[in-house]
């Protein structure tokens, strides 16, 4: 009776899971908590291995040895209660991505920025498969909101109950792809934290902190992965408690509702997709219309990438100071035709220079962050330039770079800051001298 673990854990995983519908269906009326459920099918995994344990003895097979019966227990617990083989990567602080390009490809991406290749996290694509569909059953459990993928619906796009970001898609790629992007919700992230960490040194910092008390509005850009969403999160939570947020995501990632002592008077929106019936979605521009009427003291974009451009931006320039937002943008400069290009193709169809207009009228900074190599440590989340808006010239949108790439790629002082400005910053407590020095604050 000698089988292999994999065997074993598909067949502990069906017997287990059979026994625990007919236990809590017997003993709980269909209607157990989901700790006593997790309770009650350790307890049956626990006997099933003692009785498979004894069926060993009895015909003189080798038994499991301790290490592996553990492996093995795990593995089941995981596939029924948590994220399956995931689980192991979404409980290892270091990690920052998971990839898995098909069955056979595993990536992970550490948090210092090194990337590895991984174990498979399926035998095979259709297997991979089931398991995206079983993480999107449980992100689904608690809001009962269905969330299908199959052929007919290819992508999925959703939130794990630990906060963490999971993209799938099939059908049209010649493999099933599965990414995992991580979000550490555990504590509060905090400007201080991300100098602890070297994004920023102790003049981004203290601008930073000056630039969300004195109610300046913040664009933050950057690629994919360069901790936009860390620092407009750390930016959030500089936020005073006494004001009014409205936070719109088209995923929840921010995270702010999980510490509703820095944030009690908080609204948490997400986008929604249409149903199957392709009825009921609701999209980032229509939320950003609708909750502007909620009386917010500050707007905050997870990330501009379409017509919501528009609402955002009005907001901005019409009595909602201390906005911010997050975007794709390879340069701070570039941040601004980025912005024009998406008013241009939003509903309202805004001239170039009428897109323009707006956004020197709404924006005040705009912080670009970028991967370095520095000192021969990779360190992936830096911030490499901040812009000020000063205003426009027809077509174009005027700006100063006041901190700017050094040779290194971190930013250091650049142009000086508007007078205006300058005084609003100081007097939120910002510190003039830290900008005196041209190498910066890196050292």
């Amino acid at each position: 009776m000698k089988d292999d673990l994999q065997a074993l854990e598909e067949r502990f995983y069906r017997e287990v899971s059979e026994a625990l519908v007919v236990r809590v269906q017997r003993d709980g009326n269909g209607a157990l908590a989901r700790d006593d459920q997790q309770a009650l099918g350790a307890s049956i995994l626990k006997t099933a291995l003692r009785d498979y344990a004894r069926a060993c003895l009895e015909e003189g097979s080798a038994v499991l040895d301790p290490q592996s019966e553990d492996v093995l227990e795990q593995r089941v617990l995981d596939r029924m209660f948590a994220a399956g083989t995931v689980q192991p990567w979404l409980e290892d602080p270091t990690v920052m991505e998971v990839n898995a390009n098909g069955c056979g490809t595993t990536w992970i991406v550490r948090t210092d920025g090194t990337k590895e290749p991984g174990p498979p996290l399926a035998p095979t694509n259709a297997a991979l498969v089931e398991l995206i569909r079983a993480l999107a059953a449980e992100a689904g459990r608690d809001g009962g909101i269905e969330r299908r993928f199959d052929a007919a619906h290819p992508r999925l796009d959703l939130q794990l109950p630990n906060g963490d970001r999971l993209f799938a898609v099939m059908g049209v790629t010649s493999v099933p792809i599965l990414s995992v992007r991580r979000h550490n919700f555990t504590e509060l992230v905090t400007l201080d934290q991300l100098m602890g960490s070297g994004m920023l040194d102790l003049a981004l910092r203290e601008l930073f902190n000056a630039m969300v008390l004195s109610r300046q509005n913040v664009i933050i850009c950057g690629g994919t992965g360069v901790g936009k969403t860390t620092l407009l999160r750390a930016m959030c939570n500089a936020i005073p408690p006494v004001e009014r947020l409205v936070v719109i995501e088209d995923s929840p990632e921010l995270g702010l509702d999980r510490f509703p002592d820095a944030h009690p008077d908080l609204v948490c929106a997400s986008a929604r997709e249409a149903n199957i019936e392709g009825e009921g979605a609701v999209s980032i521009a229509d939320l950003t219309r609708w909750l502007l009427r909620a009386s917010p003291d500050r707007c905050l974009i997870g990330e501009v990438r379409g017509p919501e451009v528009i609402p955002m931006l009005n907001a901005m320039s019409q009595g909602n100071q201390g906005s911010m937002c997050s975007l794709h943008a390879n340069s701070s400069k570039s941040a601004f035709s980025k912005l024009a290009t998406y008013a241009v193709q939003a509903p309202e169809r805004l001239a170039l220079e009428a897109s323009n207009q707006l956004i020197a009228a709404a924006a005040d900074f705009v912080v670009h962050l970028d991967r370095v190599q520095a000192r021969g440590v990779k360190q992936p989340r830096v911030v490499a330039s901040v812009r000020q808006v000063v205003g426009h010239e027809g077509p174009l949108v005027v700006s100063n770079e006041v901190l700017r790439p050094g040779p290194d790629g971190r930013a250091v002082p650049g142009a000086p800051l508007e007078p205006e400005t300058l005084a609003a910053l100081e007097a939120a407590g910002f510190d003039p001298t830290l900008l005196d020095r041209p190498e910066g604050w890196w050292t």
